[in-house]
């Protein structure tokens, strides 16, 4: 160890680790552990503590699933409710400027997930930055987003969007701390995958949010993971049923279950999002007021640079391990007839060969991923500045699986992880130089943005004109109004959003 590795910031003060030429902080409390009195109440400040804190320890995960809590071998986590940590990585020498911050929200459906993974380490992004970079716990599942606030009662208040809080909790973190870390709070990019990603388009109309960050990265977001107030209350009310209480006594249910009691009665919560999900953020009028989807369409979004995009065959991770979207032509079928019963027609031919696998999996990807995040990119591009990309490179390995450029395979890219040991795995067929090439490609690209709000001058900015979109792949390129025939067969369906100024012209 050595003085470098000492931080003090108003809370008190931490030690890192240093390895080679980094700097690693874990574990550091945001907020006050969410516990007892403060279980499903928006987070608290934290107590601070006198002395060193020893900061070289991931925090703990979130309550989830065990079988959900996947971190690699040296990086063991336990899942606790005091889970609301983040952790700091940055340059170990000295620099005359302050720096650019970078700040991840991990993905998981809102009910899985850990910074411990160690995809999530951002030491790549910082050598090559020479960036700070912070990657931030959150509430999961009924803990960070059932919506109980039915049941709340003088003595037992409950909160919204709790998970939601957490992020806007840590990136208040970042403003009051991050200097002494090295970083410049006026120049913080926060970016996510997955949900992740909707946690981004979600921060950028969150009130409380305005001022937190200067722009956002949203890698395969899924607005329709937003759910209304109404929906969610009819949820909370099946949760505490599943739980064992009435709603007599639900405060006292839900105060004295156990986390894992919570867990089951979640995963035997009817799948109530859009997304196919159980959880999610909630538009409560409240810390969330207004549907995202209406906030970028009028202009009342965050007006800061976004990148935003997709990977190219999205939903064919969701036939095989989480097996939630309407990828196949029952649960197509259903979603048309639930909820816009003429645009059936019209998108399906869209899809050739459909109901066949493939053409119903990339349907069911499109509906929850690529068609919203061109709506969202269409409708802040009149605002603020926009770029619009679409991940078409895979390894060799996926290609053979069937699955090419899925879901998550931007964590190899972003995250590069070609001489990593999961990015060894999925390259062990061949591809690995392949994906260095388009690791280099997207963090040069991450980083320009995160430096100055522009990517790199090869991407030009989108528009609802020429729609200019970046595809990683080897090569990369740029090409215009990339799945036109979808697109256009998709404007007007009424399952994301009705938000007339949030379509478009042909």
């Amino acid at each position: 160890m050595t003085s470098e590795t000492l931080v003090t910031f108003a809370d008190g003060t931490v030690r890192g680790v240093r390895t080679g030429d980094l700097i690693t902080w874990r574990g550091i409390p945001f907020a006050a552990p969410p516990v007892g009195a403060l279980r499903f109440r928006a987070p608290h400040p934290v107590e601070p503590w006198s002395g060193e804190r020893d900061a070289t320890r991931f925090g703990n995960a979130a309550p989830q699933h065990p079988r959900m809590l996947v971190t690699s071998r040296d990086n063991r986590v336990v899942a606790d409710e005091d889970c609301l940590t983040l952790n700091v990585v940055a340059p170990a020498g000295h620099s005359h400027a302050a720096r650019p911050v970078l700040v991840f929200i991990h993905g998981g459906a809102y009910t899985m997930g850990t910074t411990a993974m160690s995809v999530y380490g951002g030491g790549s992004l910082v050598r090559r930055g020479d960036v700070v970079y912070v990657s931030v716990n959150y509430r999961l599942g009924a803990l960070g987003f059932l919506d109980a606030t039915e049941f709340s009662t003088p003595e037992r208040p409950f909160d919204t969007n709790l998970g939601l809080r957490d992020q806007v909790a840590a990136l208040q973190w970042v403003q009051r701390n991050i200097a002494a870390f090295g970083g410049d709070p006026s120049n913080v990019t926060v970016f996510g995958e997955s949900a992740g990603g909707t946690s981004v388009t979600t921060l950028m109309t969150t009130p409380a949010a305005a001022g937190l960050f200067a722009r956002g990265i949203a890698q395969s977001p899924a607005p329709g993971l937003v759910g209304d107030a109404d929906r969610a209350r009819r949820a909370a009310r099946t949760f505490v049923e599943l739980l064992g209480g009435a709603d007599a006594d639900a405060a006292a249910a839900l105060s004295a279950a156990s986390p894992a009691d919570l867990g089951r009665a979640g995963a035997r919560l009817p799948r109530v999002t859009p997304g196919g999900y159980a959880f999610g953020p909630v538009v409560d009028g409240d810390f969330l007021p207004v549907d995202p989807a209406a906030a970028f369409g009028d202009g009342s979004a965050h007006r800061v640079p976004l990148i935003i995009g997709t990977n190219l065959r999205e939903g064919e991770l969701f036939t095989r391990v989480l097996d939630a979207l309407p990828t196949n032509e029952r649960r197509i079928e259903r979603m048309f007839a639930a909820v816009d019963p003429g645009a059936r027609d019209r998108v399906v031919a869209a899809y050739p060969g459909y109901p066949a696998g493939r053409a119903a999996v990339d349907l069911g990807g499109d509906v929850t991923f690529w068609y919203p995040s061109v709506q969202i990119a269409q409708a802040h591009a009149r605002y603020a500045p926009t770029y619009a990309y679409r991940l078409d490179y895979a390894p060799r390995l996926l290609h053979w699986l069937g699955v090419g450029a899925t879901h998550a395979v931007d964590l190899l890219t972003v995250f590069a992880q070609a001489d990593e040991p999961m990015g060894k795995v999925f390259t062990a067929a061949g591809g690995r130089r392949g994906l260095r090439t388009v690791s280099e490609s997207m963090q040069r690209h991450w980083l320009g943005f995160a430096r100055g709000g522009e990517p790199l001058p090869s991407w030009p900015r989108y528009d609802d004109v020429d729609r200019a979109t970046m595809i990683f792949d080897v090569p990369s390129r740029v090409e215009h109004d990339p799945g036109r025939d979808r697109r256009l067969a998709w404007e007007g369906y009424r399952g994301f959003a009705t938000t007339p100024a949030l379509t478009s012209t042909p």
